[in-house]
């Protein structure tokens, strides 16, 4: 009898726990609960103050801070188009992961790795506010807050001895991801996407959560696990990319993006031999033209020489040059005279990429008919020009960074430059709150040891915007001069009773840009009520 009954008491418990997991499995799946109800909406001054301390870390920064603003915009953005931001990303990640995958394969005998499934999820990361600064560089601060809820889902196919499987190695789940980056855009170029390069800090550590299954399995299960990899993660990334550490992601070459001097050329000009006979009555009276190419600035000319068909000049020139791959420095020689115009004897160029750097090279050029070298006419000689040609580029410098504001990076001038001399870099930015008494049509002209340049002129604007740059080749630190800057405004048609007018000037000590190497700063004009203008100077050396 003891035996029959614990036979029937073991199919018993069978039977039940068996019928118990079918009808709850049921239950749980049809029968609705009918204490769940919908969540309340209500303003926060109903709430009390414990209320308000469990839902603070959820409120929006553009809520709490007032520098925040609201970007309900691009959250809307980001929404539409993630599912093609989720297609490119993945793209460019398996695009990136395939050759590595690759080059392992062979060494454990695995046909291939594919990807069956590579997705971010359905969950595009939201901004909960954004903060931009104002500064005087050439760059645009942004301080995004992200929170991100994914889904993410990542599949792998492995054929290996002609046999495919397809497994799912892990599944990240439940991933939340909370950060406060800063990202700077910097320089700002004229050249599109108007930015070179992408600095990016994170100004807090950011929380990472989430759940990993390897192979089906639940990994942070494991006693102590969970709060090792969240540490791990933290620690790691804080060590990267913590301010002041940075990413930096660059898009282009900030010199040539920003056609910025990169270097200077000195020119020689030395002689020239056999020059053809020009004037009916006599010898010729030459005299050489030099240019750089993609350089708005008025050629340089030799002195002329008089009746002479083999001159010697031994006369200096520098240019500055913004890119060797690409710029010529263009040479005309032209016989002087006196009424009319003056005759062109030959010409010829020189392609600076084929100069050596911080060499001097003798260059003796044949002087040409055209620049074209299938004229036939270029077959007759026309004589001889002995340059002496010397590329100095600049050494780039790394300026150290001075609290949450970055600099460019200022460069050196050449070691060629004159014993103690170098390149004086002038941009005039802007002005503002300028007030003319007939008109506003301003521009600046800008004075340096008696070479003068200009802006160009931006009509009826009181804030104008110009953005111009300016170099000036120094013979020595101008430690002891003065850089002038006059704002004037053009009349806007010639004959009018009212010409031009003053709008304003400022004498700009050089002595500081020398020690500092580089200054950014606003003044104010003198003899000006509220007007403003904006400098930035920079003093490259060797």
């Amino acid at each position: 009898m003891g035996l029959i009954r614990t036979v029937l008491g073991f199919f018993g418990f069978g039977f039940g726990f068996s019928a118990g997991i079918v009808i709850g499995y049921f239950l749980f799946i049809y029968v609705q609960p009918n204490d769940v109800k919908d969540v309340k909406t209500r303003p926060l001054v109903d709430y009390d103050s414990k209320s308000m301390e469990n839902i603070l870390p959820e409120i929006p920064l553009w809520v709490k801070n007032p520098d925040y603003d609201r970007i309900d915009w691009l959250n809307r953005f980001l929404e539409l188009m993630w599912p093609y931001l989720n297609k490119a990303i993945c793209k460019t990640a398996e695009d990136i992961a395939k050759p590595i995958i690759a080059e392992n394969t062979a060494a454990y005998k695995i046909d291939s790795v594919e990807f069956e499934t590579l997705t971010l999820g359905s969950l595009p990361p939201t901004f909960q506010g954004m903060k931009v600064y104002v500064t005087e560089e050439h760059e645009l601060i942004m301080e995004p807050s992200l929170k991100w809820a994914a889904n993410p889902n990542v599949t792998v196919a492995v054929k290996a001895y002609g046999l495919k499987a397809t497994i799912q190695i892990f599944q990240i789940v439940d991933l939340q991801v909370f950060a406060s980056p800063r990202i700077t855009l910097k320089p700002l170029v004229p050249t599109f996407p108007c930015f070179a390069k992408i600095l990016v800090s994170l100004m807090e550590k950011p929380h990472v959560d989430f759940g990993l299954k390897l192979l089906g399995a639940d990994v942070m299960s494991i006693p102590g696990l969970y709060r090792f990899v969240q540490e791990t993660i933290k620690k790691q990334v804080a060590s990267m990319y913590l301010w002041p550490k940075t990413l930096e992601v660059p898009i282009m070459d900030p010199s040539k993006a920003s056609k910025r001097p990169v270097g200077i050329l000195l020119v020689k000009v030395v002689r020239a031999q056999n020059l053809r006979k020009k004037d009916l009555l006599g010898k010729s009276d030459p005299y050489v033209k030099l240019k750089m190419s993609d350089d708005k600035l008025p050629s340089k000319k030799t002195t002329v020489k008089r009746s002479n068909l083999n001159p010697e000049w031994n006369e200096d020139f520098k240019f500055v040059v913004i890119d060797p791959e690409t710029q010529v420095l263009e040479i005309n020689v032209f016989d002087w005279e006196q009424v009319g115009k003056h005759e062109e004897m030959g010409m010829n160029s020189v392609l600076l990429k084929d100069l050596p750097a911080d060499e001097t090279k003798v260059n003796s050029l044949d002087l040409l008919k055209t620049m074209d070298p299938n004229d036939v006419q270029n077959e007759k000689s026309r004589g001889q020009l002995t340059l002496e040609l010397t590329y100095k580029p600049f050494k780039e410098e790394d300026i150290e960074k001075e609290g949450t504001e970055g600099t460019d990076e200022i460069e050196k001038a050449p070691d060629g430059t004159p014993a103690g001399g170098g390149l004086l870099y002038v941009i005039v930015h802007e002005a503002q709150d300028l007030e003319g008494k007939h008109h506003t049509n301003p521009y600046a002209k800008i004075i340096c040891k008696g070479e003068e340049k200009k802006t160009k002129v931006i009509k009826k604007n009181r804030d104008p915007r110009w953005e111009d740059e300016f170099e000036f080749v120094c013979e020595e630190p101008p430690e002891n001069d003065k850089l002038h800057i006059q704002v004037l405004s053009k009349a806007p048609k010639k004959g009018l009773i009212y010409g031009k007018e003053t709008l304003g000037y400022i004498d700009i000590s050089l002595a500081d840009v020398v020690s500092n190497k580089r200054i950014n700063e606003k003044y104010h004009l003198i003899d000006s009520k509220n007007g403003q203008v904006q400098i930035e100077l920079q003093w490259r050396t060797s």
